[in-house]
């Protein structure tokens, strides 16, 4: 094997290990270590900001046809994003008990189908249709302690926004205030750190900043006109 057939394998390896993260996140929600189960996520999310430029830095679909990089950040995405997020999401008693389990499996049918969609972005790298990303709602959801009935409604409406045509930013792809979206993203990462640090429970500095942000990167979206 050359070095850069084995270098091109390492990056696939690397995506892969988001599945493992993924497992781990599981095992700790089971346990009811939600913040250890956060930092799984939130590293699961590294490595899928950075997988994709490494693939692309070193040419990884050319030298490695047989392995289709797409098809595997899809699968670790499911996992990381969807799956283990709506395990969390029904075990967090922030629901109605009698729709914890029915919206969990919406949350996963609704996932899948999103991810099967060969039409999830615009041409401007914005998402078609809210993203799954289920990880980011679970981890509203344990920071703001809403009550049952606004994050079963939450849960809904987002799970019915899959299948609209509004857009929702990419926030490393999309080039309109790409500088802004970038250093807000960094800056929620550090937010984040610091709640999960706090045991999901920071102070309402914190809470406030992190709403600001999801706020903004909303309505970034919801306003960009759907095609």
């Amino acid at each position: 094997m050359s070095f850069t057939t084995a270098r091109a394998f390492t990056v696939h390896v690397f995506t892969a290990s988001g599945a493992a993260l993924g497992l781990l996140a599981l095992i700790f929600a089971t346990g009811g270590h939600w913040a250890a189960m956060f930092f799984c996520l939130g590293v699961a999310l590294v490595v899928d900001g950075i997988d994709g430029p490494l693939a692309r830095a070193f040419d990884v679909k050319t030298v490695l046809p047989r392995w289709s990089g797409e098809g595997l950040d899809f699968v670790v995405d499911y996992v990381t994003y969807v799956f283990v997020p709506a395990y969390a999401i029904a075990a967090s008693g922030y629901l109605p008990d009698i729709l914890a389990i029915p919206l969990a499996m919406v949350i996963v049918v609704t996932g899948a189908l999103y991810f099967a969609d060969s039409n999830m972005k615009t041409g401007e790298n914005y998402f078609r249709g809210f993203p799954a990303v289920w990880n980011l709602v679970a981890f509203y959801i344990y920071v703001l302690t809403p009550e049952p009935w606004v994050a079963a409604v939450v849960v809904i409406v987002l799970a019915i926004l899959t299948f609209v045509p509004v857009r929702f930013v990419h926030p490393l792809r999309v080039k309109h205030w790409r500088i802004l979206n970038i250093a807000l993203m960094l800056v929620w990462a550090a937010l984040a750190v610091i709640a999960v640090i706090a045991n999901l429970v920071p102070g309402p500095a914190v809470r406030i900043a992190l709403c600001v942000i999801a706020l903004y990167f909303l309505v970034a979206g919801l306003l960009r006109r759907a095609d």
